[in-house]
């Protein structure tokens, strides 16, 4: 039976339908898909043995929730995805205001049409995905606003007292009834507006400019916010918390290869660039590890978090980098480089809140800082560790690398090298290639290129090299003969 073609009351009680609350509805369908051993919250990655489940315990309890979490962590896109938890299409009363249901209307407005209609009280059907609000908490959000207030155009225009509960003009609230409605950022609400809230949620009575409506509203609330220390602007008032049933903390991904599913999944692609731009797997990773390094670095605010955001702008520029290349050289192809990196430093900087010697540090240096410390932290993965090896060890499998750039060897690593340039000037350095084979034989050739740099980057940050910015690009060269010229330069000066 095609339940739109039922227009009118009369025919939806033949149809035998019975109304549910929207709480009894999640609950309807979240039992069923459990049973099937489904998910609506696909795309959600690392969430799976946590918020996940904290998420479904609440919808079948048939609590309010709010999502307590930092930045970038999936808060309103699961709110969103919970539509999906909806039967598709349910009836209203055609003319409500408050989308009521035929069989349990609760707005004047509807309870005049039926008592005038009938059985031929025409009905709608409303599809899930318009059964969602969303509101953003700012300061200058008001009452009438969420709840509403008294129209005076309307009272005129329609010759009503205001005293006749008909010249309300209800908000964004009343209005989501039958509706899952979210607030974003919570605390960001005046504790004055969120005071508007208790009876809502608690008892569904509807305060407006002195109409004391008794509206069973039938709302899904649901609210996101950040940790408390962190909202400078407000705080969630105690006795609104007091009737939220669960509060669910989100996290960041735990892992790199968690990171990567997200990334993959969120970040821009585009045909033509994925065929003339190779990303090698350990440059995935690295760019992953960047915001692991900058969740625990301490010029960065740790309370203000590290969003999700910053991997995939950061991977979008990126490949945005190798592709400029590519237009730049004309060439086909190329592949992404570890000099590359240097473009995703604009994405870092607006993504970080630094404290205040990050702020001393300035923004673009802890980006560059965080990307040699990803670096360092990847290195054991593919090479062994520098942490313990000395120069002089006859064991130490970078010594004949550091020896090579301390017989005056100095190499420039130009951001608009061709592929050729670049890899000529790699295998220049004679004992870099042999090093890489001899710990990554099994690599293809464009992951050897990135690594051979990779350790080149690890030297310098364990001291071992000297690696100098130029104007685009760096240049290394021995670290004992940098000193030197910084010393010859002290001695011209004076």
């Amino acid at each position: 039976m095609d339940i739109k073609k039922i227009t009118n009351l009369g025919e939806l009680k033949k149809s035998g339908y019975k109304p549910l609350t929207i709480k009894e509805e999640l609950r309807k369908n979240l039992v069923e898909n459990l049973k099937k051993g489904t998910t609506v919250f696909e795309g959600i990655h690392g969430f799976e043995h946590t918020v996940i489940p904290d998420l479904e315990r609440a919808i079948l309890s048939g609590h309010n929730i709010n999502f307590l979490g930092l930045r970038g962590q999936a808060k309103t896109k699961m709110a969103r995805m919970m539509t999906r938890l909806l039967d598709e299409y349910v009836p209203a009363i055609s003319g409500s205001e408050l989308s009521d249901d035929p069989l349990n209307p609760i707005s004047k407005t509807a309870l005049d049409i039926i008592a005038e209609k009938g059985d031929d009280t025409p009905i709608y059907w409303i599809h899930r995905d318009e059964r969602y609000y969303e509101k953003l908490a700012t300061p200058d959000v008001t009452v009438a606003d969420l709840i509403g207030d008294v129209d005076p155009i309307k009272a005129a225009n329609l010759k009503l007292s205001y005293a006749d509960e008909r010249v309300i003009h209800f908000g964004m609230i009343p209005r989501a009834n039958r509706s899952i409605f979210v607030i974003n950022e919570l605390p960001d609400l005046q504790a004055r507006i969120q005071v508007a809230l208790f009876n809502i949620l608690q008892e569904g009575d509807v305060q407006i400019r002195g109409f004391k409506l008794r509206l069973n509203l039938d709302i899904q609330f649901v609210f996101t916010a950040n940790p408390e220390d962190y909202t400078n602007r407000g705080s969630i008032v105690t006795p609104l918390k007091d009737r939220i049933g669960s509060q669910i903390l989100t996290h960041y991904p735990e892992d790199i290869e968690t990171a990567r599913k997200i990334t993959a999944q969120e970040a821009k692609s585009n045909d033509d660039r994925n065929k003339t731009v190779i990303v090698p797997d350990v440059a995935r990773n690295l760019l992953e590890q960047i915001a692991f390094e900058a969740r625990d670095n301490e010029y960065i605010d740790s309370k203000s978090g590290v969003s999700a955001r910053l991997t995939i702008t950061a991977s979008e520029n990126l490949v945005s980098t190798a592709e400029r290349r590519n237009l730049v050289n004309g060439s086909d192809k190329t592949t992404i480089r570890l000099i590359d990196f240097l473009g995703v430093i604009s994405s870092i900087t607006g993504k970080v809140e630094l404290v205040y010697e990050g702020e001393q540090e300035g923004a673009a240096m802890v980006a560059e800082n965080l990307i040699g410390s990803a670096v360092r932290s990847l290195l054991g993965d593919y090479f062994p560790e520098m942490d313990h090896l000395k120069s002089g060890d006859k064991d130490n499998p970078y010594t004949q690398l550091i020896e090579w750039f301390g017989r005056g060897n100095s190499i420039d690593f130009l951001t608009d090298f061709t592929d050729k340039e670049y890899q000529d000037i790699l295998n220049s350095i004679t004992p870099l290639p042999k090093l890489v084979n001899k710990y990554q034989q099994n690599t293809s050739d464009e992951e050897k290129y990135f690594l051979m740099e990779m350790v080149l980057w690890a030297l310098a940050e364990y001291s071992k090299l000297n690696k100098e910015r130029l104007v685009s690009g760096y240049n290394f060269s021995d670290l004992f003969s940098s000193y030197l010229r910084g010393g010859e330069l002290d001695i011209d000066l004076n």
